[in-house]
C-alpha cells in the first residue's frame, strides 16, 4: 500500500513538473514582438539561407591576427553562393582582414570566441559612391559592405571590431590626462588650438570646410580621393535590399557609424551587443535609413553618439530619394550611453512614420527621447508611439523636441547658451519639417537637467503630441515653445527650479492632474502672443501660474 502510495505521489510530483515545464515553456515563447503595436504593419520576413556550411579555416584563413584573410572571406562566400548560398562559419580566434563584400543568401555565422577584426590600412578601403548622415557623397567602403541583396544573416556571438580608433577624430576635451598622452604619441597630428587629435594630416585637411562629415564642395572623385583619410566608412554598411538579419554578435569600434541599414525591406536587429567607446565622434550605434517593416529588439548599446537612430536622407537629396522609414517596432533595449536613446532625425527629409517605441531603459544617455530637425530638411514625421520606458541620470534633456537641430549634441548645445528660441515665421514649403502624432505614454525619469522640451517653429507648430503618466525628477520641468495640441495628463512632477511649465506662443494646449512635490512653490508661466486655448481647468493651477502682458485676454481657462 506504501509503495503505491509512493508511486501515486511520484507521479503526481511528475505530472506537476511537467506542467510547470509547460508553462516555464509557454513564458519563455509567449513573447509577442507585434502585441500592442497600434498601426497594422506585416510580419517582417527572416532571411532564407540555404542549408550549405563551410568554415572559414577551410579556405586558408590564419589564427592570430596578424595575417590578412581578406582572400579566404572572399572565396568562401564566392564558394557559397555559386553553391546559392549558405552559412559560413568563423570560428574561435582573430581573423584579421579588410573590407568583406556581401553576396545574397549569405550568414556570417561569429562563433563565441571568434574576433573578426578589420585591418587599419586605410589603403585597403578604396572610396565608392554611397550615402553617409543623409546625403549623396563618396566615402571609403565599409569594412562590411553589400548593395542590392537578398538574405543576408549574422548570427552567432562573435565579435565584429571596426578598429575605429585609427581612423577617428578624438577631442582632448572627452578624454582623461592619460588617454589624451597616448593620443598624442601614437602620431597623427593636433589642430592649431591643440585641443583635437586627428590621424593624419589628410584627415585634419579633409575635415576644414566639412559640413559636419561631409563635403558637399567637392565634386569629383579625384577631389574625394585627395582627402581620403577623413572620409571614414560606418562599420556595416548594407544597401537596397532584403531581408536582413542581425542575431546574437557584438558590433564595435567602428570608424564612423556602427551599423547602418539603407533602403532595407524587412529588417531584423535583435540580441546584439553595440559598443563604441563614449568619446567616439558620430560614434552612432543602428541608424536606420528609409527602411520599411523593421524589427529592433532585446539589444544593448554603449556609444558615443545615437543609439537607436531612425532617418530617411537628407535635405534634398533625402526629398529627391522619397523613401519614409516605416513601420518599426522597438522593443526591450537597454542603452547605457549615447546622444540619444532612441533617435527621430535629423536626417528626416523623406519622412518617418508608423514607430514604436517600448519597454527600454536608458542610464545616463544625454537625452532619453530624442527627436531633432531644422529648416531646410521637410519631412512628415507621424504616427509615433512611445511606451513604458525608464530613463535615469540623463544629463540633459530626457524628452526632447528640437526643430533648431545644428548638429551638436544637446549637452554642447546647452553649454554654449542654451536652444535656440525664434519668433520669426518664414514661408512654409518643401523644406519645412513637421511632427505631429506622437503618444507617449508611461515614462519615469529618475533625474534629468529637463523632463521634456518641445521647440517646433513658428511657421509649423509641433501637433498633437500626448503626454500622460508620466513620473519625472527633475532640475527643470516642461519648455513648450511653438506647440499645438499638446495634452499632459496625469504627471507626477519633482522639478527643482521655481518654473515647472514655461510655454510660449502654443495653443490648444491642456494640463490635468499635475502633481507637484510637497512643499514646493512650482509655477506655470504663459507668455507669447500666439498663445490660445490654453486649458488648466481642474488642476488648481490658477494660483501658480503667471500670464504674460503679450497673451491674448481669455486665451488661458482655469
Amino acid at each position: 500500500m506504501k509503495t503505491n502510495r509512493l508511486n501515486l505521489f511520484s507521479l503526481a510530483m511528475a505530472i506537476m513538473l511537467c506542467m510547470g515545464s509547460k508553462n516555464v515553456n509557454a513564458q519563455s515563447t509567449s513573447y509577442d514582438t507585434y502585441a500592442n503595436v497600434e498601426f497594422k504593419m506585416p510580419k517582417v520576413n527572416e532571411p532564407i539561407i540555404p542549408n550549405n556550411v563551410v568554415n572559414l579555416k577551410d579556405f586558408g584563413a590564419v589564427n592570430g591576427g596578424y595575417v590578412l584573410n581578406t582572400k579566404a572571406f572572399a572565396d568562401a562566400i564566392d564558394g557559397l553562393s555559386k553553391k546559392g548560398g549558405g552559412k559560413l562559419v568563423i570560428p574561435p580566434g582573430i581573423w584579421l582582414t579588410g573590407p568583406i563584400i556581401l553576396k545574397s543568401n549569405i550568414e556570417l555565422h561569429a562563433q563565441t570566441g571568434a574576433l573578426i577584426k578589420f585591418s587599419t590600412d586605410k589603403s585597403l578601403y578604396p572610396i565608392i559612391e554611397t550615402s553617409f548622415e543623409g546625403l549623396n557623397t563618396w566615402r571609403c567602403i565599409s569594412p562590411i559592405y553589400g548593395k542590392n541583396l537578398e538574405n543576408i544573416a549574422f548570427t552567432g556571438n562573435g565579435v565584429w571590431d571596426g578598429s575605429g580608433e585609427a581612423w577617428r577624430q578624438v577631442k582632448k576635451s572627452k578624454l582623461t590626462e592619460e588617454q589624451w598622452k597616448k593620443f598624442v604619441a601614437s602620431g597623427g597630428v593636433l589642430n592649431e588650438k591643440k585641443d583635437s587629435w586627428y590621424p593624419s594630416e589628410q584627415y585634419l585637411k579633409g575635415a576644414k570646410g566639412a559640413d559636419q562629415n561631409v563635403r558637399p564642395d567637392l565634386k569629383t572623385k579625384e577631389d574625394f580621393e585627395a582627402i581620403h583619410d577623413f572620409l571614414r566608412p560606418v562599420l556595416v554598411s548594407i544597401q537596397n535590399s532584403k531581408r536582413v538579419m542581425f542575431d546574437g554578435p557584438v558590433f564595435q569600434n567602428s570608424p564612423a557609424w556602427n551599423i547602418h541599414p539603407l533602403m532595407i525591406e524587412d529588417l531584423i536587429v535583435r540580441n546584439i551587443t553595440v559598443r563604441n567607446p563614449w568619446f567616439s565622434q558620430n560614434g552612432d550605434g543602428l541608424d536606420v535609413e528609409s527602411c520599411k517593416n523593421v524589427i529592433i529588439e532585446n539589444s544593448s548599446f554603449d556609444v558615443g553618439d545615437d543609439a537607436i537612430c531612425i532617418k530617411s536622407g537628407k535635405d534634398k537629396d533625402g526629398r529627391d530619394r522619397g523613401v519614409p522609414c516605416e513601420n518599426i517596432i522597438v522593443k526591450n533595449n537597454i542603452v547605457y550611453h549615447g546622444h540619444g536613446g532612441v533617435t527621430v532625425g535629423s536626417e528626416m527629409s523623406g519622412g518617418v512614420k508608423n514607430l514604436h517605441v517600448s519597454n527600454c531603459t536608458f542610464m545616463g544617455t544625454d537625452v532619453g527621447l530624442r527627436f531633432k530637425s531644422t529648416r531646410g530638411r521637410g519631412g512628415i514625421v507621424e504616427n509615433i508611439y512611445i511606451s513604458d520606458v525608464f530613463m535615469t541620470d540623463i544629463p540633459s534633456q530626457a524628452i526632447s523636441f528640437d526643430l533648431y537641430y545644428g548638429g551638436k549634441s544637446i549637452a554642447e548645445t546647452l553649454a554654449e547658451g542654451g536652444n535656440t528660441v525664434s519668433t520669426k515665421a518664414i514661408p512654409v514649403n518643401e523644406e519645412t519639417p513637421q511632427f505631429k502624432n506622437i503618444v507617449i505614454k508611461n515614462i519615469t525619469i529618475k533625474g534629468a537637467q529637463q523632463a521634456v522640451f518641445l521647440q517646433g517653429l513658428p511657421e509649423m507648430n509641433l501637433e498633437n503630441i500626448e503626454i500622460s503618466n508620466l513620473i519625472a525628477k527633475a532640475q527643470k520641468g516642461f519648455s513648450i515653445i511653438d506647440a499645438n495640441g499638446i495634452k499632459i495628463t496625469n504627471a507626477q512632477l519633482d522639478i527643482e527650479t521655481k518654473n515647472a511649465f514655461e510655454i510660449y506662443n502654443t495653443q490648444n494646449l491642456s494640463l490635468k492632474n499635475i502633481e507637484f512635490n510637497s512643499g514646493s512653490s512650482n509655477m506655470i508661466t504663459i507668455d507669447g502672443g500666439a498663445s490660445k486655448n490654453i486649458d488648466l481647468s481642474g488642476s488648481n493651477l490658477s494660483k501658480s501660474t503667471t500670464i504674460g502682458k503679450d497673451v491674448p485676454k481669455k486665451a488661458v481657462k482655469f
